[in-house]
């Protein structure tokens, strides 16, 4: 099958017409000059060169791989000459400040590249995934010796960087991570310890690798609280190599071009990074911004797979489709049949309305940096809120609708020649890093709904609903959605104190509910759009918007249930 196309009008109509997203950056003194014509040139470009440069490449990385051989990791033929390519076009220093060597451009043109390089060869943009993170963090918490010696490099791409949190008996508890720091006599720290799951930890692409790393210091107390953030080059400025020891690759179910290993630190040379006893709050910036690139990675790999099977029903014939005219003998495209069609227009929906949100999303992560007053505020709430819902369920339905999509070949989409069971085995790690999707339902509901009696979460509900006209029938079923999860909100919190476990038990259902209802305000967003566009532009968004009615939104009066029902057995 063809290789992922970036389909760059679909993706500038949701940020344009939808989001109304150039008029919005323009609002914001640094993007004034980034009008909507300077947008779509960036998008149409990067949409070239992950067609010619980067899609090619995934089968390849796939089938052949990254290979490690006495601590040295070689990457699939082509992974170097590509990342060099990328970083050299500047394509990785979008949204980085001008002073860093960036272009200063708004962070949604950043999101929507990684969303394209996701669905075109998710194992080659792990190695790059990692970037704007570490990039914020340094930004933020470092010293001015670290931003001189790191921040350009991280910027413009030159150098790559890892995120080194997990041990073999800390995962998910980061609290139990055992790798110590000891203070040198010149103001470093000797790190050692082993860390594993680290993507891209050794590698061909880039000259250097830019460890970030949580460890304790020596009079650390126990637990997350006691973990510091160091930072550990693979090669010191006078080119020595740091005592950093690749020991092996994973052999893992998907991602073979991206190079996941075994680092062991044998008192490597460190520099702190912030406070000491603070590294969570610095790693957190870069894990933040790594949820968001995650939801993207859901959103680019789901469209991947719907376009293989899109393409494929369209040319395999199968049968006479229900309802074909009397007397016809050819074969229909299985496309016409209703089982393909509810799969098809069913993942189409998703991969719009994510569209919607993770672009919004971005444009927050804007207005968060440069605007003040209410408007900062709500943005920094829908993006609390917002990002671990898309982190967790694009992933899930990247997974899980992949799967769907590779239904529609029936037994040849269990063979590799079609591409399509690839894409599923890529897809289902990212519903486990950057914390599991059902961390993130607890973050939800745990962390930041009931932390304030649900407050956030109702001003954020008003905010949708204010967003609905009180007209059609579908707009009043949206808005008794918004009033259900309303009241399932302030249920949780006052059943909460009575049964300490029942926030824990209904996370998942709680986040899908969440989920549904701001799906559901996306394609109420993207009709309003279609109501201002060209004639003839709607065509194209019909059949998913109707199959987010018929066969989606449904799954919400579900998951109230459970969740009713869950409150009312503790409150009688």
């Amino acid at each position: 099958m063809n290789s992922y196309q970036a389909r760059t009008d679909d993706m500038f109509f949701v940020l344009s017409r939808v989001l109304d997203g150039p008029a919005q950056l323009q609002a914001l003194s640094p993007y004034a000059e980034v009008d909507a014509a300077l947008m779509q040139q960036v998008l149409d470009e990067a949409g070239k060169f992950v067609a010619e440069v980067v899609a090619p490449l995934s089968r390849d990385g796939d089938e052949i791989g990254a290979s490690w051989k006495d601590g040295v990791v070689t990457t699939p033929p082509g992974f170097r000459q590509a990342y060099q390519a990328f970083w050299q076009a500047g394509w990785p220093a979008l949204s980085a400040s001008p002073a860093h060597g960036g272009q200063g451009l708004p962070s949604v043109l950043e999101a929507m590249l990684y969303e394209m390089l996701s669905a075109a060869n998710h194992g080659w943009t792990m190695a790059p995934g990692l970037l704007h993170g570490a990039y914020e963090c340094i930004r933020h918490h470092g010293s001015d010796a670290l931003r001189e010696r790191y921040l350009e490099k991280l910027a413009t791409g030159e150098w790559l960087a890892t995120m080194c949190l997990t041990e073999a008996h800390a995962g998910s508890d980061l609290g139990l991570v055992r790798t110590r720091a000891e203070p040198l006599p010149d103001g470093r720290y000797a790190l050692s310890g082993t860390k594993i799951f680290i993507s891209g930890g050794e590698h061909d692409l880039s000259d250097n690798i830019v460890h970030l790393v949580l460890a304790r210091l020596p009079d650390a107390p126990p637990g997350p609280k006691g973990l510091s953030l160091f930072v550990v080059p693979k090669f010191e400025p006078d080119g020595t190599r740091s005592a950093v020891v690749c020991e092996r690759i994973e052999e893992k179910m998907g991602l073979h071009g991206s190079p996941t290993c075994v680092l062991r630190f044998d008192a490597a040379a460190a520099s702190l990074v912030g406070a000491p006893g603070k590294g969570l709050n610095a790693m957190f910036v870069m894990m933040n911004a790594a949820r968001l690139h995650v939801a993207l990675q859901g959103i680019g790999l789901l469209d991947a797979a719907w376009q293989k099977a899109d393409a494929y029903a369209r040319e395999r014939r199968q049968m006479r489709a229900p309802g074909a005219g009397k007397g016809a003998t050819t074969p229909d495209p299985i496309a016409e049949h209703p089982a393909i069609r509810r799969i098809l227009d069913s993942q189409r929906a998703w991969v719009d309305a994510g569209r919607v949100l993770a672009y919004r999303t971005a444009i927050e992560l804007d207005r968060i940096a440069h605007a003040q007053g209410q408007a900062q505020t709500q943005a920094q709430r829908w993006c609390a809120l917002v990002t671990p819902i898309m982190k967790a369920v694009f992933t899930h339905q990247a997974f899980h609708g992949g799967s769907d999509c590779l239904q529609v070949f029936g037994g040849h989409g269990y063979v590799r020649e079609w591409g399509i069971e690839q894409i599923v085995r890529d897809a289902r790690v990212a519903m486990i890093y950057e914390g599991t999707n059902e961390i993130q339902a607890i973050d939800l509901l745990v962390r930041k709904v009931l932390v304030d009696g649900g407050q956030d979460m109702l001003a954020l509900l008003d905010g949708l609903q204010a967003d609905v006209p009180d007209a059609a029938d579908t707009q009043a079923q949206t808005r008794a959605r918004i009033d259900t999860l309303r009241g399932l909100t302030t249920g949780i919190v006052q059943a909460a104190p009575g049964d300490p476990a029942l926030p824990y038990r209904v996370a998942d259902d709680y986040l899908r509910a969440c989920a549904l209802v701001l799906l559901d305000w996306a394609w109420h967003r993207i009709d309003a759009g279609l109501d201002a566009s060209a004639p003839g532009t709607g065509a194209r968004w019909q059949a998913p918007a109707r199959a987010l009615r018929q066969w989606v939104l449904p799954e919400f009066e579900m998951r109230a249930g459970i969740i009713g029902r869950q409150c009312e057995a503790v409150t009688g």
